[in-house]
């Protein structure tokens, strides 16, 4: 069976090594910035089922696995950020609050499935001058709410509620349910 993952990141790529020794990675051609939904569980999914479906369509026979992670904040999603200025904001505003992190899953195999997964954050309070640092450092520009979980945990992070993975951004042991479900 031939997997591909319909996504660039490299924390994707590893956490999926945890599952299958063998994959394309194949980055999806959509826009994020134009999926709509009503609710940001809905949008997760909407995205990771977009992402599969899009390379699922290039590569017919493939099981195709898409992913979208989105930080949530009382009812704001907060995307990558546009900048560093934004990632500074978008960290600030996160400090000393919980936040959801959902992950849409989607698989395009025999039979397409999506699901979502969510998992409680909590941030510590830290001061501007950490931020600052952090954001310094050019990490955050490519990931949902500013952050990796990877990268900060322990300057950060006061505790998560939840699949660490998914944080991450690829819940594994959904997706092997997934997986599983997607190829009966």
């Amino acid at each position: 069976m031939r997997y591909i993952l319909a996504s660039a990141s490299p924390r994707r790529q590893l956490l999926l090594r945890k599952l299958l020794k063998s994959f394309r990675v194949v980055p999806s051609r959509i826009d994020e910035g134009a999926v709509k939904a009503k609710t940001p569980e809905a949008f997760a999914v909407k995205a990771a089922l977009a992402k599969a479906l899009d390379v699922a369509e290039r590569h017919p026979g493939a099981t195709v696995i898409g992913a979208d992670t989105i930080v949530v904040l009382e009812k704001k999603v907060l995307g990558k950020p546009k900048n560093r200025k934004d990632a500074v904001r978008m960290l600030r505003a996160l400090a000393g609050r919980t936040h959801r992190v959902i992950t849409g899953l989607a698989v395009a195999g025999k039979k397409i499935g999506a699901t979502f997964v969510t998992t409680a954050v909590r941030m510590k309070k830290v001061s501007s001058r950490t931020i600052a640092q952090y954001v310094a450092t050019g990490r955050p520009l490519d990931k949902a709410g500013a952050y990796g979980i990877q990268e900060i945990e322990e300057t950060f992070i006061d505790r998560i509620n939840g699949d660490y993975d998914n944080v991450v951004g690829l819940p594994v042991e959904a997706l092997k349910i997934l997986l599983k479900e997607c190829q009966k």
